[in-house]
């Protein structure tokens, strides 16, 4: 403990002696560390993280697997087969989830309901914190109806009440009476804060009918892959005995954990930015060991003096490793808190859509991250600057010294290795850089089909009803939402759609190309014609009233638009998308057929092709459009339904405006506002999210390589300093002087980007499935990258150089 308090003491006046470097190695590591360890605290809460459930592990995820080869929701009849028939799972439920108006105190609100079948709760392994769960008493037809809410809804919406007994909630017309509250935090599925049994309901008894999503509780010392296989072999089973066939019966069945079912689509996207700031942070170590390197060649008589007074090597290297840990210890204090500022700012960059946001803390693990990897920091950074400091023989060194001269070739060739190093890990954060704002340029110039500008979406959630006079009052509910939307000032168009564009999609489904001949008196007899192929169709569904084209600006192809002809007594009418055009009916015109669409809303009615309107990239900007049928939502009216205004008003005053009128209309639906131009950014939040990452990670490698060639040609001009005057003496001119350390500078500097365009060549390619309308190895970006790096590089040498071209050759012929 002497030892170390002495080494402790000495390294203090060293970092006192050199202060400004000591600041500047601090600052560097502490960005680095701080960085390093707010991309892992998101790493750590969304993906690796268990979740808060007992033998989390052990949960499961059960899919049907479509024939495209991608996982799909499951059938009512197919989940039916898989828990009852399977042998590896204690416990099976199935649920579903969407955002509806909930009734509670006689005020409505917009709530996320999940219906969950009985044995939900125990597949968790959770408890109500207070009442109980659903029983066998609630998970029947006829039952009367029960609601488990979550806490945050039972503080906000029911006040807290203890005596469960007095708390109802309404939803889709029924009333429920609350059983039992969750505990504080929990909310699966997705922010649901009500779930209400499944069993209140009959099941869809089509096979094809893809509704609920599955999770399953695994057996003891039941492996995963057992699982699968037991699913596997009950799908193949149905599948052969199903008289349902084509392309919407499962092809397989498969399960997977939980958690990564839940963070499946973002864990790739986090592992690459967690490995960009782990390239950012071995540019900075590389940094600081240039700089210490230094400082250490700077000390070489003072390191010989003390091994000539007894100090063997082993002494020395602990020094200089005390000294490290000193200076990262102050650089991790400083990490951490830059590091939980970064995880704020992260939280507020991220995609509202990454999971699990509210688990990503400065949790023990991360500080324990953080602690090993200063650790480890540390001892490298000790290390090599000790094994290098210590390993001339002291006795050149006290030579050397007496003869005022403060270092050698070998130094600066180490030096200059390591600013190679540091400049080929930048060219990969660059380049990676490059391709994902190239992609994001890519992205913005696609055209959507629609108009995002002055446009306000509100959507609109009715209570679900299957009696027909409920369905029969749809239509004029939206006429007078329409009339009364149109008498605010600026509002040039009111229209209303099922789903907007960017917001997740559309449902599809397969239609039948038919003729009123060929349809059947009994709906139910329509089956068998989905056995024939040239009968099919496969298409998106959207149910839009005939102002919407006009209101997002969807160009009328061909045909006409939906007006006045097509009421709800009138034969209904569709609209077909030029793909759908173009891939269903290559070679006739599809105007004035009919085709059947009834698997996607139980309306069997033949729709007659009115026009073709143009493709809208519904599912994303990256995505192609997809084949889709309009249908007249006056005809075919849905409970569910996003209005959207068009207007040249501002829209925070036709929000407003809009909000007055529907309370007066429709005082028992509250509404929720956004822009189109808000969809639009969030379609674009986690190509923006990483780009932005990457872009600071790459711009302060940026910053830190150029500082690192600076670094190393300023000293190596300090340390050649006589040589230059001497060769200035024996005639070279200044222009000579300075070319040759440019020339030296850019030498390191195109070994270290050769180095990294091959190191990039071959890592660009994980980011491939980040990437749009550009290839992992896009020559005009590797060009761009390195153009710049060569730029950056002659200003980053050129104050060196001009230094070097004003040595005196009479000091440094005194000197020698």
């Amino acid at each position: 403990m002497t030892a170390l308090l002495f080494d402790l003491r000495h390294a203090a006046r060293v970092f006192v002696k050199q202060g400004s470097a000591t600041a500047v190695a601090a600052f560097t590591l502490a960005l680095a560390i701080g960085a390093t360890t707010a991309i892992f605290s998101v790493v750590h809460g969304v993906l690796l993280r268990p979740l808060p459930y007992p033998d989390s592990d052990r949960i499961l995820a059960i899919w049907e697997v479509n024939h495209r080869g991608t996982y799909s929701r499951l059938a009512d009849p197919n989940f039916n087969d898989f828990r009852d028939r399977n042998h590896t799972f204690t416990t099976m439920a199935k649920y579903q989830s969407g955002v509806t108006s909930v009734v509670a105190r006689g005020e409505p609100t917009r709530t996320a309901v999940a219906t969950v079948t009985r044995d939900f709760f125990s597949v968790l392994g959770t408890q109500p914190a207070t009442g109980r769960r659903f029983g066998d008493a609630d998970a029947r037809i006829g039952a009367p109806p029960t609601a488990v809410v979550s806490h945050r809804y039972w503080q906000q919406s029911l006040g807290s009440t203890a005596t469960l007994s007095e708390l109802q909630v309404r939803i889709e017309n029924r009333l429920h009476d609350v059983i039992g509250v969750m505990p504080r935090g929990f909310d699966f599925p997705g922010d649901v804060d009500v779930w209400v049994p499944a069993e209140l309901d009959a099941e869809n008894t089509s096979r094809t009918s893809h509704n609920f999503r599955a999770i399953g509780r695994l057996r003891d010392r039941v492996r995963v892959e057992t699982a699968r296989a037991d699913l596997s072999a009950i799908a193949q089973d149905v599948i052969r005995q199903s008289p349902e066939q084509g392309d919407y019966l499962m092809a397989d069945a498969t399960a997977v954990p939980l958690l990564t079912s839940l963070t499946g689509r973002v864990s790739s996207t986090l592992y690459v930015l967690l490995g960009a700031v782990l390239f950012l942070l071995l540019i900075a170590c590389a940094n600081v060991t240039n700089l210490l390197l230094a400082q250490a060649a700077a000390r070489r008589r003072e390191l010989a003096v003390r091994h000539a007074l007894g100090a063997g090597r082993g002494r020395l290297i602990r020094q200089f490793v005390v000294e490290s840990a000193a200076l990262v210890a102050v650089g991790g204090a400083a990490g951490l808190l830059i590091a939980s500022l970064g995880v704020r700012a992260l939280l507020a960059l991220a995609p509202a859509d990454l999971p699990r946001q509210d688990e990503v803390s400065m949790s023990g693990p991360v500080l324990g991250f953080a602690i090993a990897l200063s650790a480890l920091v540390a001892v490298g950074l000790g290390l090599v600057t000790a094994l290098r400091a210590s390993s001339r023989d002291p006795r050149a060194s006290l030579v050397d010294g007496g003869r005022g001269q403060a270092g050698g070739a070998a130094s600066q060739r180490v030096g200059r290795v390591i600013v190679a190093a540091q400049m080929a890990l930048t060219v990969v954060l660059l380049v990676g850089a490059a391709l994902l704002g190239r992609s994001l340029l890519e992205v913005l110039s696609v055209n959507p089909g629609f108009r995002t500008d002055g446009v306000v979406a509100v959507d609109l959630a009715r209570p679900y009803s299957d009696d027909p006079a409920a369905k029969a009052r749809l239509a004029p509910f939206y006429g007078d939402v329409f009339d009364g939307l149109r008498t605010i000032p600026g509002v040039q168009q009111v229209a209303a759609v099922n789903a907007v564009p960017l917001d997740g999609g559309l449902p599809d489904g397969l239609f039948l190309v038919m003729t009123p001949q060929e349809m059947p008196a009994n709906p139910d007899d329509l089956w068998p014609m989905y056995e024939q192929k040239e009968k099919l169709g496969t298409a998106d569904y959207c149910a839009a009233s005939p102002d919407y084209f006009r209101a997002l600006g969807i160009p009328l192809v061909r045909g006409r638009l939906f007006d006045d002809r097509d009421g709800p007594d009138a034969p209904h009418a569709a609209l077909i998308t030029e793909s759908l055009a173009r891939t269903r009916w290559p070679d006739i015109d599809p105007i004035g057929r009919t085709i059947q669409f009834g698997n996607m809303d139980g309306d069997t009615r033949l729709l007659t092709i009115v026009g073709i309107v143009g493709d809208t990239r519904e599912s994303g900007l990256e995505q192609p459009p997809r084949p889709t049928v309009y249908v007249n939502l006056l005809q075919r009216p849905r409970f569910s339904a996003t209005v959207v205004v068009r207007s040249d008003a501002d829209p925070t005053t036709i929000m407003a405006s809009a909000r007055a009128v529907l309370k007066q209309v429709a005082p028992d639906v509250p509404p929720r506002f956004r822009t189109f131009a808000q969809i639009y950014d969030a379609s674009l939040g986690a190509r923006r999210f990483n780009l932005t990452l990457v872009a600071v990670f790459a711009g302060t490698a940026l910053a830190l390589a150029v500082a690192g060639i600076y670094g190393v040609m300023a000293y190596s001009v300090t340390e050649r300093r006589k040589e230059i005057g001497v060769r200035v003496a024996l005639g070279a001119s200044p222009r000579q002087v300075f070319q040759m350390v440019i020339g030296q500078g850019l030498l390191t500097t195109t070994i270290g980007v050769v180095a990294g365009i091959a190191a990039a060549s071959g890592l660009t390619r994980t980011i491939q499935s980040l990437l749009f309308g550009v290839t992992p190895t896009d020559p005009l970006t590797f060009a761009s990258v390195v153009a710049a790096l060569m730029i950056v590089a002659v200003i980053a040498c050129y104050v060196p150089a001009r230094r070097a071209t004003e040595s005196d050759p009479v000091e440094a012929l005194r000197m020698e």
